[in-house]
Formats: structure tokens, C-alpha cells, sequence
């Protein structure tokens, strides 16, 4: 089974793009992020002939997430409770059969924007949200994810510069207090459990060449329980589907994929 997480930065933009790597990649459930679009605009036909069923909680022009599956999917629930305000951000499903099943949940964490902007402290009360909604249900002997953009850099392996950006947005101690409360629920950064040393990255600004000058942070992290490390065979950052195809311009971010036993 391959589970994978992606902010797509505008569906609209990057439709034929996504369909191109669902056709070369095959993940059996993706998380997307980023929509930028309402559900009734969702091409639900689209990822059907490539064999998706798809659940979304969309919003017009900004924010927006998506499961898709080629597995049994039903849908649990929209939205992170209490934070309707800050968009459509979170959504979960049941996905797979039997043994295999797995509850999946994407989510597009805010962004703050700046230390001074009033969406910081907004952004690190959604966090604490998100922290007691997820001690509602993660339960380490059942299977769960938890995947998407969390717009917070959890250490300084994770940045391109953290003598730069130590202090700033994403590399504030807060929000690492905040994104570490969540994985305390019982959760752990699959991407680190199989590569615990390496730096790499997720997100690279389109501006400046950062792609190509290796100037990124790994913000989009697929997070599991310890029933989910324990079919673990290995994940990866789709560094591939974040350069050009036949003319198209990828997302900002990166896939990230993860593969378990079934």
C-alpha cells in the first residue's frame, strides 16, 4: 500500500500535471492540499477514470484538501472543530479493507505569514486544536495518518539555514512546541523513521533558483502511528514531480510517499 501527501497549489493550474504523476506513481491513497477550489468546481471525473474515488472539503480560491483513493474510502468528517474561520483545512476518511484499513487524515496547517501578523497566534491556537482533536482518536496499536503541509520546520536538519531563519516563521520555538505536542498524541514522522540523518527537503520558493541551489524546508510530513511504522517499508520526497513536465510547472511542494506492507 503507498500513502502520499501532496500541496498541489491550485488544482485548476495543475490538473493535467497531478494526473500525470497519479498515472506514473499509482499511490493508492493521496492527501491533497491546497485546492483553491469549492467542491461543486471539484473534477471528480477526472481522477475516476484513473481509478479515484475522491472525498473534498474545498473553498473558493484559496485553501481546500482532498483524498483520493483507489482503495475503499468512506468519509468521517470535514473541518477541524472550532477553527471553521481559518478555511477548509482538514478533512478524514476510513481507507482500505479489513486489516489494511487505515485512518487517514490531510490537513493544510496554516501559514501565519509573518511574527507580526496577526494569523501567528491564530495559527499556533489552531495547532493546539488540532492537538486535542487528534488525542480524540490516535490510538498507537490502530492504524492512523496524519499527512499534509504543516508550514512548520520541525528541526534544524529541516531547513536550508537554520543560523538564518532560526526565530522566523516556521522555526519559531512555538510552533515546534505546537507540531511536537501533535506527534505526542502518539504519532511519529514516518520520513524520519527511515531516514533519521539525511536532510532533505519539501518545499523549495519558486523564486531565486532555490530549487536548484538546494534552498528548501521539509514541511509536509506524513505522520503515523506505531501500528503504521510497523508495516513501514519506506518513504520518500518525490523530488521528480517538483521540476517541469512537457511544459508544465510543478507545485511548489513536492510529493512525499510512503509505502507499507498490506
Amino acid at each position: 500500500m503507498q500513502l502520499a501527501t501532496w500541496n498541489i497549489n491550485g488544482l485548476r493550474a495543475r490538473l493535467d500535471y497531478i494526473k500525470l504523476w497519479l498515472a506514473e506513481r499509482a499511490p493508492d491513497v493521496v492527501g491533497f492540499q491546497e485546492l483553491k477550489m469549492e467542491d461543486d468546481k471539484f473534477p471528480h471525473e477526472e481522477f475516476e477514470a484513473l481509478g479515484y474515488r475522491c472525498v473534498t472539503h474545498g473553498q473558493k480560491s484559496w485553501n481546500g484538501v482532498a483524498i483520493l483513493s483507489r482503495l475503499p474510502i468512506e468519509h468521517i468528517e470535514s473541518g477541524l472543530p472550532g477553527q471553521a474561520d481559518f478555511g477548509a483545512r482538514l478533512i478524514r476518511a476510513r481507507v482500505g479493507e479489513g486489516d489494511a484499513t487505515v485512518d487517514f487524515t490531510t490537513l493544510y496547517c496554516p501559514n501565519g505569514k509573518n511574527l507580526d501578523h496577526d494569523d501567528y497566534p491564530r495559527k499556533l491556537a489552531w495547532f493546539d486544536a488540532l492537538k486535542d482533536w487528534a488525542m480524540g482518536f490516535v490510538d498507537p496499536s490502530q492504524s492512523a495518518i496524519l499527512c499534509g503541509d504543516f508550514n512548520i520546520v520541525p528541526t534544524a536538519l529541516d531547513t536550508w539555514d537554520e543560523e538564518k531563519w532560526a526565530g522566523d516563521i516556521f522555526h519559531t520555538d512555538e510552533e515546534r512546541a505546537r507540531l511536537a505536542a501533535v506527534v505526542e498524541t502518539g504519532l511519529r514522522d514516518l520520513y524520519r523513521e527511515r531516514e533519521p540523518e539525511t536532510q532533505a527537503f519539501s518545499w523549495w520558493d519558486y523564486r531565486g533558483g532555490a530549487f536548484h541551489r538546494k534552498h528548501g524546508l521539509r514541511i509536509d510530513f506524513l505522520l503515523g502511528t506505531d501500528a503504521v511504522v510497523s508495516r513501514l517499508k519506506g518513504v520518500e520526497i518525490d523530488r521528480d514531480f517538483r521540476k517541469k513536465k512537457d511544459g508544465m510547472t510543478a507545485s511548489d511542494h513536492a510529493p512525499v510517499i510512503a509505502t507499507l506492507t498490506d
